[in-house]
């Protein structure tokens, strides 16, 4: 018998359609382990962004199930379910007229927090993402730069500790600079925090960085999992396509 103790999130033959004719994700099947990092890869329409969505059941399965904690994502309360699962997306989505400390509180306020526990607890994350509680609490998001911003959008999605956190293409709107600087950053905190960690990317690049494993995603399932090393030497045709854009570049890098 299979051992799904260390599985927190499954994918068991989902299928999710619009109008029941034009299917985003078919037949996915996917078992994402307890604190590792799951990169998704994929071109744009591959079904990635899809997938997290179905993940804290801002979208259902047309058919099959997605397990959280292994329970099936109907059986779950909504609220309770998002609740326990972080969210960042690449437009960062802050409040622009609360502070960074208002944005950051969010959950936990919503969570029923005193505002002694909420207090300490943005202090913390903010620090944690390198964003000083003194200098940032009081600013708004439109007094900060993009990587500021991003930086308040993963404390945000951190704040209440869930144990999942759901990342779409994070850092993908960021200059090269500072969005090397945040994957830095963020492989730094995960070895902090071991949180179980689903990541959106188009970047193969940023994909060997950050993941445990990737999940190539084509047409709406998974073409095969992989270790970064399996990837690099997979024989998979589509895998293959990946690995050359990355030996184009060193070739351009090497003249």
């Amino acid at each position: 018998m299979k051992d799904h103790s260390d599985i927190a999130i499954e994918f068991d033959h989902v299928h999710y359609s619009v109008n029941g004719t034009r299917n985003l994700i078919s037949g996915l099947n996917l078992a994402i382990r307890s604190h590792e990092i799951l990169m998704l890869l994929g071109r744009s329409g591959s079904g990635k962004s899809t997938t997290l969505k179905l993940i804290n059941r801002l979208l259902s399965p047309t058919e099959g199930e997605v397990r959280v904690n292994g329970c099936a994502t109907h059986r779950w309360d909504p609220i309770q379910l998002r609740r326990s699962i972080g969210y960042a997306v690449q437009e960062v989505g802050l409040f622009p007229h609360y502070t960074v400390e208002g944005n950051v509180a969010l959950i936990p306020k919503a969570e029923g927090w005193n505002r002694s526990r909420i207090c300490g607890r943005v202090k913390e994350i903010l620090s944690l993402v390198g964003l000083p509680y003194d200098q940032f609490a009081r600013r708004y998001p439109h007094e900060l730069s993009g990587g500021q911003r991003q930086r308040v959008g993963l404390a945000r999605a951190l704040a209440a500790n869930p144990p999942i956190l759901l990342m779409d293409e994070p850092f993908g709107a960021l200059d090269p600079l500072t969005r090397a600087e945040l994957q830095r950053e963020f492989k730094l905190l995960q070895k902090r925090l071991g949180k179980t960690v689903v990541f959106v990317t188009h970047d193969v690049t940023e994909a060997l960085l950050l993941g445990d494993r990737i999940a190539l995603m084509e047409n709406g399932a998974s073409v095969g999992v992989f270790g970064p090393e399996e990837f690099l030497r997979s024989s998979d045709e589509s895998v293959r396509a990946y690995v050359e854009i990355l030996r184009s570049g060193f070739q351009l890098l090497n003249g």
